[in-house]
């Protein structure tokens, strides 16, 4: 029994030593009851501060919206300081001029309009290679129309006097072109691979009783599953365009759709995308203008502590409107056109604000170019032996890439610095596995893109 006695009060020390931690926690119930039954009325009693780790208090949303009014108030005051110093600056006319007003915004157009040229080429090259060219024939014509979808944008602009802006958007839409392009081959050469599999599997097993059996099973699974577009019934020009115009950069033969448009719901959107596109015009003129004017004297004289200041300054719009602008893009433009379309899949971003890793971050902040960049480039290589750290260095390569040809060429100022911006995500990495705070992995990649941007300019 004595023997029981100390095992069972080794292990109820032990238990107590692995349960409570403070003394606040390893109180009694009967110190409890004993020191309730006492005369003078103790109120005291051992507990923790609330601040404390080992009082396990988690409910902070009180100093978050403390920290958000403080917040709201400190721009509120930098803004009223710009009011002052600055005037009303915000005229929607003169964006209307930026666009329309200047003529040598039109190659820009002429830029988008041509993109209709490469994606009619693509479609026949797929119809072509259903039955008449041989693999390795159509992979060369279709590399070549992809090289001249990215290149040929450039040499246009760079040989004309085009507007930054209408630049930044035509090549914006060549981009996304592009990459849409090389999904629709690579599904259709898949389809072909599968096809081709299945037809050499039934030829080995035809003549014998068990395979025609097989074959009678197929013909009823397949006129069972009629309603889906299977290959080559997917290739017509709707089927394509239908694609382009999706709010994906991944091509299916057979898209999930919604039963029907809910017009409140895109009339919410519509709205949404009005107001959202002049808040962000209006805090460009107001906000980032005056301050990028006023950052030009420190850079030439090389003013470091002024350079850190205004860097430090045009931070604050620059993280505003770069919320505004996600969520104007990804949320009210994408659900727009997915409501008209009647495209179900509305998973286009995640919570990316949670982040603690750079990988999550990237991972979830763009689902469309993430889905594409593991389905089209990340998979095949880890497929074809590349290991996963060589195929994430090429996912990056490429991202930096069109980083870089998305700013450097409108601008016609070839200084690589959002290559190395984004190249210097990927290698260092193991720096930014762990950031403090959630938000502070943001801030951090934003930093680095004002870095970019303001030595860019």
């Amino acid at each position: 029994m004595a023997v029981s006695n100390n095992g069972d009060v080794k292990s109820n020390v032990r238990l107590r030593r692995t349960v409570s931690v403070t003394r606040a926690q390893d109180i009694t119930e009967l110190e409890k009851k004993e020191r309730a039954e006492q005369p003078d009325n103790p109120i005291h009693r051992p507990q923790d501060s609330l601040l404390s780790s080992s009082s396990g208090y988690t409910n902070y949303r009180g100093l978050l919206n403390l920290c958000i009014v403080l917040l709201v108030l400190s721009n509120a005051r930098v803004a009223l300081e710009n009011i002052i110093k600055y005037g009303i600056l915000v005229d929607p006319i003169q964006w209307f001029k930026v666009f329309m007003g200047k003529p040598y915004i039109w190659p820009s157009v002429f830029i988008v309009s041509s993109l209709h040229v490469f994606i009619l080429i693509g479609f026949v090259l797929e119809k072509v290679m259903e039955n008449v060219w041989e693999e390795s024939q159509g992979r060369l014509f279709i590399a070549i129309n992809l090289a001249l979808v990215v290149l040929i944008p450039p040499l246009v602009i760079h040989s004309t006097e085009c507007n930054p802006i209408g630049s930044s958007l035509a090549l914006g839409s060549t981009s996304i072109v592009f990459l849409k392009l090389v999904s629709y081959h690579m599904v259709n050469f898949w389809c072909r691979q599968k096809k081709l599999q299945a037809l050499n599997h039934r030829n080995r097993r035809r003549g014998s009783l068990v395979s025609s059996i097989k074959l009678e099973k197929t013909s009823h699974d397949e006129n069972i599953s009629s309603q889906l577009v299977n290959y080559p019934d997917n290739l017509h020009l709707a089927d394509l365009y239908y694609f382009i115009f999706a709010p994906t950069l991944c091509y299916e033969l057979n898209f999930p759709r919604s039963a029907r448009i809910r017009k409140r719901f895109l009339l919410k959107r519509i709205i949404e995308m009005l107001f959202l596109i002049q808040l962000i015009l209006g805090l460009v003129q107001q906000w980032m203008v005056p301050t990028i004017n006023n950052s030009f004297k420190p850079l030439k004289e090389m003013n470091y502590s002024l350079m850190l200041e205004r860097l430090l300054k045009l931070s604050v719009p620059n993280h505003f409107i770069w919320l505004v602008f996600f969520y104007w893009f990804f949320h009210s433009c994408l659900n727009a056109i997915a409501e008209v379309l009647r495209f179900a899949d509305r998973e286009f971003y995640r919570d990316w604000w949670n982040a603690e890793t750079v990988q999550y971050f990237w991972q979830n902040w763009n689902i469309p170019v993430h889905r594409w960049a593991v389905r089209h480039l990340y998979k095949p290589l880890i497929s074809m032996g590349y290991s996963k750290t060589k195929a994430s260095i090429c996912v990056f390569l490429l991202s930096a890439f069109f980083h870089e040809y998305l700013v450097s060429v409108p601008l016609k100022m070839y200084r690589i610095w959002a290559f190395s911006g984004m190249l210097g995500q990927g290698s260092g990495m193991t720096w930014w596995q762990k950031p403090s705070s959630p938000y502070l992995q943001t801030m951090r990649l934003n930093l680095c893109y004002e870095t970019c941007s303001l030595f860019q300019s």
